[in-house]
């Protein structure tokens, strides 16, 4: 398995990571892996055109949109 280093991180963030590690009952190493791995591979299914228009909502009143 290939291992990663990272240098010069703000110690607020190291500390962040700590105390999220802590409450997730995580090293803070192990707490790394995870961020990155539901960041970089965990991504929301990607909608259709026809899903994103059947999501917005319905106005029957287009008086609504009047910018005059």
């Amino acid at each position: 398995m290939a291992q990663l280093l990272v240098r010069d991180i703000d110690e607020a963030v190291v500390e962040a990571l700590k105390r999220t590690a802590a409450g997730n009952g995580r090293s803070a190493e192990a707490e790394h892996r995870e961020i990155l791995r539901s960041s970089l591979t965990v991504r929301p299914k990607k909608r259709s055109f026809k899903e994103v228009l059947a999501a917005m909502p319905y106005f029957e009143d287009d008086a609504l949109f009047d910018v005059r």
